[in-house]
């Protein structure tokens, strides 16, 4: 039997609508939920099975896609937050009571600085961009899953129409390499 990745992707991948203009997330406390609101969709939504990401329980993935900094504000109960790892690259902002991340900003130079990593599934609307790909698949072998189930958790991938890779997708990786070869040619005219 295959394990969960995630619930969106278990329960069959819902497409997303194009013209979504945002919406709210929440922590999973019961009550005084810290409330963030996103003013626009997602993008580059996908499945991670890196090790800092959060993940709904017993799922082996997260979900997570990109927003604008500009277009994130925390709207309620802000004094909950905090940040996981003060000196990670993405400084993910969880809830301290219930450990939900709402979302990831990096401060330092980095070719993804000014977006900031969301879990659309913490929101109670529908029409957030679905899923794109599967990165960082092999991950789930560190943190304990057996690699010879590997097979099956790609196959399941595909079946929903996703790609898998060991990192990030090519559009993102070429993002990357782009930032640190312009990085590198200025610094070398200095």
């Amino acid at each position: 039997m295959t394990p969960s990745l995630h619930p969106l992707i278990d329960n069959g991948i819902k497409k997303g609508d194009p013209n979504f203009a945002g919406g709210k997330l929440y922590c999973h406390c019961p009550s005084n939920k810290i409330e963030v609101t996103l003013g626009s969709n997602v993008q580059f939504n996908h499945a991670c099975g890196c090790s800092k990401c959060w993940k709904p329980k017993g799922a082996l993935f997260s979900v997570v896609g990109v927003v604008p900094v500009d277009k994130v504000s925390v709207t309620a109960n802000k004094q909950k937050l905090h940040v996981i790892d003060p000196n990670a690259t993405i400084q993910r902002n969880a809830c301290k009571e219930c450990g939900v991340h709402l979302f990831g900003r990096i401060h330092v130079d980095h070719a993804f600085k000014g977006l900031d990593f969301v879990h659309t599934e913490l929101s109670d609307k529908s029409g957030w961009q679905e899923p794109q790909f599967a990165g960082f698949v092999s991950s789930i072998i560190e943190q304990g899953f057996d690699p010879a189930q590997m097979d099956s958790v790609r196959q399941k991938f595909k079946k929903e129409g996703l790609e898998t890779y060991d990192v990030l997708n090519p559009a993102l990786m070429d993002a990357i390499a782009t930032f640190t070869a312009q990085k590198n040619k200025a610094s070398s005219k200095l």
